[in-house]
């Protein structure tokens, strides 16, 4: 699997049964493993209300995005003056600067498809290397909260979209 992705063949897709299956495999190293998939339930990953949906390069599954409350943590104050966007690459795959072209291709798939007004993530403190890259995409810091689990410190950053 040491292929090399194109990022400019990376897509936005359905999320399949078989997308779901292999999405509720994905384990972490600490301290990413907050972010891991163990254990989640393909039924609800499928559920269209979350949003999830499969990145794709050609056919591999690389990673997901979701669109909706699955992006946003418990602790902060959510409204809709935005679009919560959230997602993940394979473990395998993290690090070697594909998350831009996997967010990139989100956020043009949420604008043509949901037209919000504005993108929010939020991204756990500790993760230097997320916030990077959705700040080089033009996601601004709105604030910083502690998550109503574990008191783990996450910051919520918002794009606005031409409006």
């Amino acid at each position: 699997m040491g292929d090399v992705i194109d990022p400019a063949a990376i897509r936005i897709a359905p999320l399949t049964r078989a997308h779901a299956e292999d999405l509720a495999t994905w384990r972490y190293d600490p301290p990413y493993d907050v972010y891991d998939l163990t254990g989640a339930d393909p039924d609800e990953l499928l559920d269209p209300a979350l949003g999830f949906h499969a990145v794709l390069a050609g056919e591999r599954l690389i990673g997901f995005r979701s669109f909706g409350p699955d992006g946003q943590v418990p602790g902060w104050e959510y409204d809709d003056s935005a679009l919560d966007t959230g997602g993940g690459l394979r473990p395998s795959l993290t690090g070697q600067g594909l998350g831009r072209a996997a967010i990139g291709a989100g956020l043009a798939f949420g604008r043509a498809t949901y037209a919000p007004p504005a993108f929010r993530v939020t991204v756990a403190s500790f993760n230097v290397r997320a916030r990077r890259t959705v700040e080089s995409l033009g996601f601004e810091l709105v604030g910083s909260f502690a998550a109503r689990r574990d008191g783990r410190r996450f910051d919520v950053l918002v794009r606005p979209e031409g409006g």
